[in-house]
């Protein structure tokens, strides 16, 4: 009898505190219920757009149908790049630096579209590789390649890539210098390197730099900083660089660079001093020549002696070269540029000043090693 009263008392007691705690809700909730509904603080009137803003949304809409994000798994490592569509059979152009060593690479689209690629080709001294991903069920929209050569400082451009990972992300700026050299992983010079302000950050690396008119004139491959990110000055490779050697790429997954086989620079106002040259004299002093290479093999001679100047030693008394072909080389920059047009067993016509006299020189070109 006992057990039973203690059980029904238990059973109250439940039966009250459910209750309390039920009303106890309900009471809540009618307190919540009983605030006033207060409005969101105004808003301005609609925004409107100048045509700058639209027409450069309307250019980055397009364009990013066109750019992928890269992701690249390597041995310990995990890398991001970006890149862009070439043609609607699947290639991708980006930097070697970002396909280098991959085991494992896949794309998106800025659609959420995911796909495997695999590496078709790669150019250590150009910094341009060529992906490929399968195509089947995707449309495609490969970009239109502009003239680099038609690009001028001060021209207004974009960049398009997934900066720290930030994918799809728009810079713009400008064209802030032309004809730089960047010296690629090969140790070999990249020439006509278009700099610009626009930011580029890790993570751009392989995505393209766009003219006003949504043609890629550029790809996004260096920044010169000291802290890791984006300091203003940023480099991109032309696009007749990449116009010139990709299609090697996808061909035969490798290109052939030419090369004299020397050392050497751009002739100094001591230098043509020293060797009673004309005040006026412009080209690249020979300074080293690679045993067996072509210009060897023809017969160009390097530097044999030195002056001291107030910026240290100088090379002097080697052959000048002034010409190639016709067209004058004044400095090495121009010597670089020039021979990333040729191709391997090309033979070409130099000019240069031995001993005060100017004479040509025909030499075979050949392969860098």
């Amino acid at each position: 009898m006992n057990a039973m009263k203690r059980l029904m008392w238990v059973s109250v007691i439940v039966m009250v505190f459910a209750s309390v705690f039920a009303i106890g809700v309900v009471v809540g909730v009618q307190a919540q219920d009983n605030r006033n509904r207060l409005d969101p603080l105004p808003s301005g009137a609609p925004y409107q757009p100048n045509t700058t803003e639209l027409s450069l949304n309307q250019l980055y809409e397009q364009a990013i149908q066109s750019v992928v994000n890269i992701s690249v798994v390597k041995a310990n490592a995990f890398g991001e790049g970006s890149g862009f569509v070439i043609d609607t059979d699947g290639h991708i152009v980006t930097n070697n630096h970002v396909a280098e060593g991959a085991q494992y690479i896949e794309v998106t689209f800025a659609d959420g579209t995911i796909r495997e690629a695999s590496v078709v080709g790669r150019d250590p001294d150009s910094d341009l590789a060529v992906i490929k991903i399968d195509p089947s069920g995707l449309t495609l929209y490969p970009v239109t390649l502009g003239d680099s050569d038609q690009v001028f400082v001060g021209q207004q451009v974009l960049a398009i890539g997934n900066p720290f990972g930030q994918s799809f992300t728009l810079t713009t700026g400008i064209v802030s210098a032309l004809d730089r050299s960047l010296t690629a992983e090969s140790n070999f010079s990249i020439p006509e390197v278009i700099q610009t302000d626009a930011a580029i950050n890790p993570g751009n690396s392989g995505g393209p730099l766009l003219d006003m008119s949504g043609n890629v004139i550029g790809v996004n491959t260096a920044i010169n900083t000291e802290s890791g990110s984006s300091s203003g000055v940023s480099f991109s490779v032309p696009s007749n660089t990449v116009r010139r050697v990709v299609p090697y790429l996808i061909q035969y997954g490798s290109y052939e660079h030419t090369w004299l086989g020397i050392t050497g620079n751009t002739l100094r106002p001591e230098q043509i001093e020293a060797m009673n040259l004309p005040a006026d004299t412009k080209g690249v002093l020979v300074g080293d020549l690679q045993r067996g290479g072509p210009a060897a093999e023809a017969g160009i001679r390097g530097s044999s002696n030195e002056i001291r100047t107030s910026l240290g030693r100088l090379s002097i008394s080697g052959d000048v070269i002034t010409a190639i072909n016709g067209t004058p080389i004044a400095s090495m920059s121009d010597l670089v540029s020039f021979l990333d047009t040729t191709q391997p067993g090309d033979v070409v016509t130099v000019t240069i000043i031995r001993d005060g006299a100017t004479q040509n020189v025909e030499i075979t070109l050949e392969a860098r090693p």
